[in-house]
């Protein structure tokens, strides 16, 4: 099931992204989903990111962490989960674009994987223990990537959330770059 929101909640402070999915049959190369967030200025918020917060990294204020990563989907729960606090983010940054990308890739860097392929996915997009959106990926079964939220901060700072789930067939790379992109 496929429960998702948009333009869910404003005058957001502190989010949390949570990624769950199945572990790979046994002797299948292992499943590998990795949360990724685009944070983006003010003065142009579908321009290039100011930084990017993925895999072994953070945002250098600090604002956005990845408190958890798996490579295998193993454990109980949710194997990855990113911390992003609104609230402490500079006036100058304006937007912020949160994915959820499937990192294998087969031979010759054909991507070989997508949510339909991986059993047991979800994301929940929470603040404190408030909900505020939940999704499977069902909307998006043929997609290798998706943006999952969308945040932005009006002209008087405060942050909304539009949490509508955006498939792309993008490898890694190729998604860092578009998923900021306007809708089209």
């Amino acid at each position: 099931m496929s429960t998702s929101t948009s333009g869910v909640r404003k005058s957001l402070a502190k989010v949390e992204i949570a990624l769950r999915w199945d572990p790979s049959p046994t002797g299948a190369p292992a499943h590998d989903l990795d949360i990724v967030a685009a944070v983006y200025g003010a003065a142009e918020p579908y321009g290039e990111p100011v930084h990017l917060v993925h895999f072994g990294s953070r945002s250098p204020d600090g604002t956005i962490t990845l408190n958890r990563d798996s490579h295998t989907g193993q454990g109980f729960g949710f194997d990855e989960v990113m911390t992003v606090e609104l609230n402490r983010m500079a006036s100058g940054l304006g937007r912020v674009v949160v994915g959820v990308v499937i990192q294998e890739t087969g031979q010759r860097g054909a991507r070989t994987k997508t949510f339909a392929a991986i059993g047991g996915t979800g994301v929940r997009i929470r603040e404190g223990h408030t909900d505020l959106a939940v999704s499977d990926f069902a909307d998006v079964p043929a997609a290798t990537a998706a943006v999952v939220a969308e945040f932005t901060r009006d002209a008087a700072g405060v942050w909304s959330l539009d949490a509508s789930v955006r498939g792309f067939d993008a490898d890694p790379d190729e998604f860092t770059r578009a998923m900021g992109a306007p809708r089209g």
